[in-house]
């Protein structure tokens, strides 16, 4: 724990509250500013020339840096605006007007997802429901994929109560009737170890707003590499072409390598920003988080039941990523509160209130900010009429 709060000093916000919603928004690393800093001047100094001398390999460079974090190899990784985007990328790839037209996710996975997915045409949705609002059932969840599956989007960790997946079960049945798996690891990486080859995973995505402390316009596309020699996406562009400078017109030729999985021209700044916190996600170590995150959310979840209040996470460390969440009557404008007394976290409805602990977070934080909820209770000291209004 001792060597872990050296890096408090890289993260500024620290310094003026207390910071536990690195599941929605990560700290901002120092080192940030010279980023921000090292791509204003390279446009500046260098203007055109700052393509070919930086700026046109970041989309592979920067997803090269969370090959380690994901647990797959160097040039597998391309980067993307967001989640919804490398979605649409991966069911480009795919056509649903067949027999096997079945994509299959549960009712715990982010709208966005369910979003993209529910718009393809043809395809037959299957949604498998949460007893618990918690969990997902696993057997439940196998049993739904069968030979007409052609999809299977899965959380890694489910961003309502911070549960973990079976991923490794979920692609073996997926890979057994000829399916794939798109693992949304958006709130995993960063917190919750991921062995992305190992798991023989088909495709993974996420973002870097979040654990990764890599801020938001920087999403992640990994793609295995059988499937990065033969897919050719439909949502593509003229990086993805296998001789972009040469302009040629009439339908796509594909690069052969990971780049096939781009489109358009990448968010620059969003790329140079998000790479301090993957540099330093990546000096710790993802076992190293991860050890200290159950320890500390084992501790959360004990005081909060001393104290009478309601979690709504996982009891099975294993089975728990790095949010707890806590079920109280209102519960939003009770986040409200905290916030204003420089305490942040947020609320989500079907849950309740959301807190992390990331390797920068003290014991002592934590365990005030669970009190902090309990006194805020019993004194009554929030707005109802505010449950009405949104908490970040």
């Amino acid at each position: 724990m001792t060597d872990l709060l050296k890096w408090r000093a890289e993260f500024p916000i620290l310094e003026t509250c207390t910071h536990l919603i690195s599941h929605s928004l990560g700290a901002m690393p120092r080192r940030t500013f010279d980023r921000m800093t090292e791509y204003a001047d390279l446009w500046n100094r260098r203007g055109i020339r700052a393509w070919e001398e930086g700026w046109w390999d970041l989309p592979i460079t920067t997803g090269d840096l969370l090959s380690p974090i994901l647990g797959v190899e160097e040039g597998s990784v391309a980067m993307h605006q967001n989640v919804s985007v490398a979605v649409g990328v991966v069911l480009s790839c795919f056509d649903f007007t067949g027999p096997r037209n079945k994509i299959v996710y549960t009712d715990m996975n982010f709208p966005s997802v369910m979003y993209v997915n529910e718009a393809q045409p043809g395809a037959e949705v299957v949604t498998v429901p949460s007893d618990d609002g918690i969990s997902i059932d696993l057997d439940r969840l196998l049993a739904a994929i069968d030979e007409r599956t052609m999809l299977v989007p899965i959380s890694h960790v489910l961003f309502r109560s911070g549960y973990i997946q079976d991923a490794a079960a979920i692609v073996a049945r997926a890979h057994e009737v000829g399916a794939h798996v798109v693992l949304d690891c958006y709130q995993s990486a960063g917190t919750v170890p991921i062995k992305g080859r190992e798991w023989n995973v088909d495709f993974i995505v996420g973002g870097s707003v979040k654990w990764l402390c890599g801020g938001p316009g920087a999403g992640y596309l990994y793609v295995r590499e059988d499937h990065r020699r033969t897919l050719e996406p439909r949502l593509t562009g003229w990086m993805a072409h296998a001789a972009p400078f040469e302009f040629e017109t009439g339908p796509q030729r594909y690069a052969d390598d990971i780049r096939r999985f781009l489109h358009g021209s990448p968010a620059v700044p969003a790329l140079y920003a998000a790479r301090s916190g993957y540099e330093i996600v990546g000096e710790i170590g993802v076992d190293a988080i991860r050890a200290n995150s159950m320890r500390q959310t084992a501790n959360m979840i004990e005081l909060a039941r001393e104290l009478g209040l309601n979690v709504r996470s996982p009891d099975d460390p294993s089975r728990r990523g790095g949010t707890i969440v806590l079920d109280v009557d209102h519960g939003k404008a009770v986040v409200r509160e905290l916030n204003r007394r420089e305490i942040l976290c947020d609320y989500r409805p079907g849950a309740g209130i959301r807190l992390s602990a990331h390797f920068y977070n003290t014991d002592e934080e934590l365990d005030r900010t669970i009190r902090e909820i309990k006194a805020i209770l019993e004194s009554k000291a929030y707005e109802p009429h505010l449950d009405a209004k949104t908490a970040y």
